[in-house]
């Protein structure tokens, strides 16, 4: 029993409805923690494939998109979709199939054929050098447009 004077506060506190601060949907406060932990369209979810966190009604269109990029399977050689990466990795062999190669892997070796690749080494030292340079230019610029400027005036 609640005595007069604290039913409406009893009422407020315990069963009037309630918004999701999420989504705004009204609902009993008994189901509230449910509905923004499993069916809350705004609740934050991460993609499967990247991790990402975003709403969940962004997360069938998100992970159509992220499902379809590539990763090089360094078994077989092979590029493999993210969404199919289980499956490949649970029935890859190791072994390159060349019974049917990509346009992928027909581009790469005309490549290597027309230009022999260079060493690794090369590109490291030149991307090094590049951002050095960059760094070099930013800390340049930043100490020419963030002097402090000093007031001989003002004497202690």
């Amino acid at each position: 029993m609640i005595p007069k004077k604290h039913a409406e506060e009893h009422f407020l506190n315990t069963h009037a409805p309630v918004a999701c601060s999420l989504c705004s949907e009204t609902m009993e406060r008994e189901i509230l923690a449910i509905h923004k932990g499993e069916i809350c369209p705004q609740r934050i979810v991460t993609c499967d494939f990247c991790e990402f966190p975003l709403p969940a009604i962004d997360l069938a269109e998100h992970q159509e998109v992220c499902g379809n990029r590539t990763e090089l399977c360094h078994l077989c050689n092979r590029y493999v979709r993210l969404r199919e990466r289980y499956n490949h990795e649970s029935r890859c062999t190791g072994i390159a199939e060349n019974n049917e190669g990509s346009s992928r892997d027909v581009r790469a070796a005309e490549r290597e054929q027309a230009h022999p690749r260079r060493q690794a080494s090369e590109y490291s030292r030149r991307r090094i050098l590049f951002m050095i340079a960059i760094t070099g230019i930013a800390v340049l610029l930043g100490s020419l447009f963030f002097q402090k400027k000093t007031d001989s005036s003002q004497v202690h």
